[in-house]
């Protein structure tokens, strides 16, 4: 047996023994909120760097308010504005460049992920009045620089308002659901590229930016929705499975002086990720990147004549990552992130391109980029320098020197700056301690008050049975995993326990880390509670240890990620207190492909699987995520083929759950109808369960607890 290497085992492994712990955490507990943690909701810092302004909920009466805090005394100045008879209940809101209006957001209805519709208004905190945008649900307005008018769209179609004459026009006109969107991003965009307004103004509001989709070709995806009516009905929408047609997608210029629309030439440009201004209002940058998504460019494009020049270029073997830490300073030299030396870190670049320094180095990686106080030449940052489990809050000059350290507890720290750089509020959690909130002076960390903690859940979690994470690695495969374990209490060594693995695996993402605890890990604490040691391993293709570690899964995925939980499970198996006979392993999404591929291809290991909203053919599965990772079907078909778990259904043995909602707009249930016609006709026997109507997240109403207690019976009766 080889030695598991401990990592952190933090101090505070007693915390939760100072009384006796009797109770259980139970599913209606963590579905019913009783752990909810306390936060900061919509905290911005408001532009004298003096002030900034919270997001206020009270239940009863239902209400919100926009606060305002002084950042020196934590107390708050005044209430900008509340819910009322005449302003409508909201729950969201962005402020005008000069602060003086605020768009509220009200009767909001999500599209898919990110997408929302909602009835919007204008508050103007000068002199408190109100100006409703549309009678009509709307998307993604926006106000120009100045606050005199207001962007958004509908039914396809771009519109600004202006907000003295309270007149609107109409931008475009040839939007048309399933066929041209303008303004706003397509499925898959929204999807993949994180994004959904496709529509910017430049800095003096003269020109609007946006982008045009022509899905035409895209082939349709439909779902039926069961609902509540005598006739079900199929909901249609432009979906593209790998290898298929996207959307063809141009950048347009909207001139509001001369009202003229004009299209810019990208030349082989395939796919638009990000439009954004520079602070010259003649200056836009866009950043294009071809189908196989290696080779990115970032152009300017001059809104004079719509000329483009390119100001620098990404290529990668395997692909390159879209990213929001773009920063054009004020001569627009810009701060970009890449990871051409191995591991993201800054670089500044001048306003031509030219590269003028790293900013960041070291076998480590930048995780957030949060701006650059110009006055005192500090870039702002947070990075796993403190362990790839960590994250630490940090400080350099644009020369790459001078670096300090402004967070001190180990754990997950993330800022946010005041405006001016003069403070910030460090948001703090660790897997022993809730979510912290403290003041802090940016220029040397030091924290100046305590705002908010947890401290009231902290102590009511000391009478339930709650066992602190151990943080190990495991040496696998040639390489240190990251690993945590939850123990049962009263933990015996002497004696022999099951095994549930949870993992999720997905390019670049992390389950082990140095964090408080999600539901996820409440029904890991519940299990562990009634006898199961439940662990999780980040593998091959995770996250936050340099490109290498992450993209060796290229043209493979599921591969190498399913042989390290195969060999992780072996290897934990061979320790005194784990009964080998009786190892599980659970997922959601690509975790559920994870999942489905161990049990079938390790199933000399796994007698146990469950597996939610799973892929099972990464050819179902929409181009710019799997092409990424995969390039086309067409290209790489062993590549799809070789770890798709229904060519290959005559290798289960073990006791398998199956779910999936099927109104799922991601992952389609036709993945998982493949799997189960596969397994019917190899004549395995698998329990599944289809939710009706839900999502990719399977929520709604009871239908969290019900699923978590049909896993929960699941694994008591079979593991």
């Amino acid at each position: 047996m080889q030695k598991i290497t401990t990592l952190l085992f933090c101090s505070f492994i007693f915390l939760f023994t100072g009384i006796a712990q009797t109770k259980k955490v139970t599913l209606e507990e963590i579905w019913g909120g009783a752990f909810r943690t306390q936060g900061m909701d919509a905290l911005r810092s408001m532009k004298n760097g003096k002030h900034y302004t919270v997001l206020n909920f009270n239940r009863n009466p239902r209400s919100s308010s926009i606060e305002k805090y002084d950042y020196q005394t934590l107390e708050k100045v005044e209430t900008i504005v509340s819910s009322s008879a005449a302003i409508p209940y909201f729950t969201s809101y962005e402020f005008s460049e000069d602060e003086s209006q605020i768009i509220l957001a009200t009767e909001v209805e999500p599209i898919f992920r990110r997408s929302r519709l909602g009835i919007y208004y204008v508050y103007n905190a000068l002199d408190k009045s109100l100006i409703k945008i549309s009678d009509n649900k709307i998307q993604e307005p926006e106000l120009s620089p100045d606050g005199s008018k207001v962007a958004y769209a509908y039914d396809n179609n771009l519109y600004i308002m202006d907000l003295e004459s309270k007149t609107t026009s109409q931008i475009t006109r040839d939007g048309a659901y399933g066929s041209i969107i303008n303004g706003i991003t397509d499925w898959v965009y929204e999807e993949e590229f994180s994004f959904v307004q496709a529509f910017e103004w430049n800095s003096n509001g003269t020109v609007l930016a946006f982008l045009r989709f022509d899905e035409t070709q895209v082939p349709h995806f439909s779902m039926d929705v069961y609902g509540s009516e005598l006739y079900p009905h199929q909901y249609q929408f432009k979906y593209p499975k790998a290898g298929e047609e996207n959307a063809k997608v141009s950048l347009h210029l909207y001139d509001l002086n001369s009202k003229a629309l004009s299209d810019v030439d990208l030349g082989d440009a395939y796919y638009i990720p990000r439009i954004k201004w520079r602070n010259h209002p003649n200056s836009l940058s866009v950043q294009t990147i071809n189908r196989h998504q290696n080779h990115l460019k970032l152009h300017e494009v001059n809104a004079r004549d719509n000329s483009v020049t390119l100001l620098l270029e990404e290529k990668d073997a395997a692909y390159v990552d879209i990213h929001d830490n773009l920063t054009f300073l004020a001569d627009d030299s810009f701060i970009w992130t890449s990871e051409k030396d191995g591991y993201n870190h800054l670089y500044l670049y001048d306003q031509n391109g030219g590269l003028m320094n790293q900013v960041t180095q070291g076998p480590w990686e930048v995780t957030k980029y949060y701006g650059y106080d110009q006055a005192e030449d500090r870039i702002y940052y947070q990075s796993v320098e403190n362990g790839s489990i960590n994250r630490g809050i940090y400080s350099i000059s644009s020369s790459g020197k001078n670096k300090k350290s402004l967070s001190t507890v180990e754990g997950t720290n993330a800022a946010a700056f005041s405006a001016d750089f003069t403070y910030y509020i460090n948001t703090y959690s660790s897997a022993t301690t809730p979510y912290q909130f403290t003041l802090h002076r940016a220029s040397n960390g030091k924290k100046l008050k305590d705002i908010k903690d947890n401290s009231e859940l902290l102590s009511k979690l000391t009478d339930y049975s709650i066992v602190p994470k151990e943080f190990s690695t495991l040496t696998i495969n040639g390489n240190e995993l990251n690993m945590w374990m939850i123990k049962p209490p009263n933990f015996d060594p002497s004696q022999q326990y099951p095994l549930l693995l949870y993992q999720y695996s997905g390019p670049g993402s992390q389950q082990v880390a140095n964090r408080w605890m999600g539901s996820n890990d409440y029904w890991h604490q519940m299990l562990a509670s009634e006898g199961y040691i439940v662990a999780c391993v980040d593998g091959r293709g995770t996250g936050f240890k340099g490109r290498d570690f992450k993209k060796v899964t290229y043209l493979n995925l599921v591969k190498y990620e399913t042989e390290d939980q195969i060999a992780a499970a072996k290897k934990l198996s061979d320790l005194p207190y784990i009964d080998e006979n009786r190892t599980g392993i659970w997922g959601w999404s690509f975790g559920g492909h994870m999942s489905t591929n161990c049990l079938f291809k390790g199933n000399e290991v796994f007698e146990t699987a469950i597996a939610v909203a799973p892929v099972t053919s990464w050819r179902f599965y929409d181009t710019i995520y799997t092409e990424r990772f995969m390039r086309t079907p067409q290209e790489n078909p062993d590549g799809y083929d070789n770890e798709s778990p229904f060519n290959y259904p005559e290798l289960l043995k073990g006791n398998y759950l199956l779910v999936h909602g099927s109104g799922d707009d991601n992952v389609h249930v036709q993945n998982s109808m493949r799997l189960v016609e596969a397994l019917i006709q190899a004549n395995k026997q698998f329990e599944w369960a289809i939710y009706p109507d839900r999502n990719h997240g399977i929520y709604g109403g009871n239908t969290r607890l019900h699923l978590y207690t049909k896993m929960t019976n699941f694994i008591k009766e079979n593991l």
